[in-house]
């Protein structure tokens, strides 16, 4: 018999989180076997799975879409966001009378005028604030902004949703700007309504609906335009950018470019509004 020196043990490697080397872990990723510290560990479906496995099935993920390309919501954000900076606004013209006087519309504010700030922003303020001797101009502004809002918003998706609302409060400004009276000052959310309007009506053309019901309430809504005290201008222009918005997107081809010419479409309309902006600051004159 025989003694020599003991057989050294076989050594092992311990296992090591790639992501923290100093961290011990001797739980490993279900999807590619690498060890996972406690830091690094998300739940799964089946087992546990490492931070870096996760994030590159998030990466492969396709987002849903609508089928005008807008990326699939659950609840109308935008839309609540808009209502609530309106009631905010709402709320602080009365707190702060003041505020009104830097956010109300007049051609004159885009003119260049002598004595008169060129403060062309207004054209976009102007549609979140409301008259405050008739409590119905808001009410029906949030009410009608809130149903057509909560239907267009998840079809077009948000930024969609937004760029056309905009649009459609600009195109109000710019037709108060080319067809009213140098110091007529408007508020409102109507052009940005009538903008929303106009999509519906698109939206069920392109898909072929009956549109008599739209074409009942534009048309009410026309006539009430023609009272006393109620700017039909900024009502005709938020209905035809609204119009041509909505057929920019509803109308672009599917595919890898719709996005593109979606947005191209909505960046044209956007010059072309700024460029009637300019031509209507030129032919603004002062009338006694």
């Amino acid at each position: 018999m025989s003694f020599g020196a003991p057989a050294e043990p076989p050594h092992t490697e311990v296992p090591v989180c790639p992501r923290h080397p100093d961290r011990v872990s001797y739980v490993r990723c279900q999807r590619c076997g690498r060890p996972a510290c406690p830091e690094c560990q998300r739940s799964a479906a089946v087992g546990m799975q490492c931070v870096d496995c996760v994030n590159e099935l998030a990466r492969n993920v396709k987002v849903p879409r609508t089928v005008f390309g807008g990326v699939a919501v659950g609840q109308p954000v935008v839309t609540v966001g808009i209502i609530v900076a309106c009631v905010v606004v709402y709320v602080l013209q009365w707190v702060v009378p003041a505020v009104a006087d830097y956010m109300v519309y007049a051609p004159a504010f885009t003119a260049q005028l002598p004595g008169i700030p060129f403060e062309p922003w207004r054209m976009i303020t102007a549609g979140f604030l409301h008259s405050q001797g008739f409590l119905l101009h808001i009410v029906f502004n949030m009410y009608a902004l809130w149903i057509f809002g909560q239907t267009l918003e998840p079809l077009l998706g948000r930024a969609r949703f937004i760029a056309l609302y905009l649009l459609a409060v600009w195109g109000g400004s710019v037709a108060v700007l080319l067809l009213g009276q140098w110091n007529q000052g408007v508020v409102g959310a109507s052009g940005g309504v009538f903008g929303l309007f106009a999509t519906l009506f698109i939206i069920q053309l392109q898909r072929k609906q009956d549109v008599r019901g739209i074409l009942v309430l534009i048309a009410i809504n026309a006539l009430i335009s023609l009272m006393p005290g109620v700017s039909w201008q900024a009502h005709l222009g938020g209905l035809v950018v609204g119009a041509l918005a909505a057929a920019a997107i509803v109308y672009a081809p599917r595919g890898r470019s719709q996005r593109t010419l979606q947005w191209a479409g909505l960046g044209g309309i956007a010059v072309l509004l700024a460029v009637l902006t300019w031509i209507g600051a030129t032919l603004v004159t002062v009338t006694a």
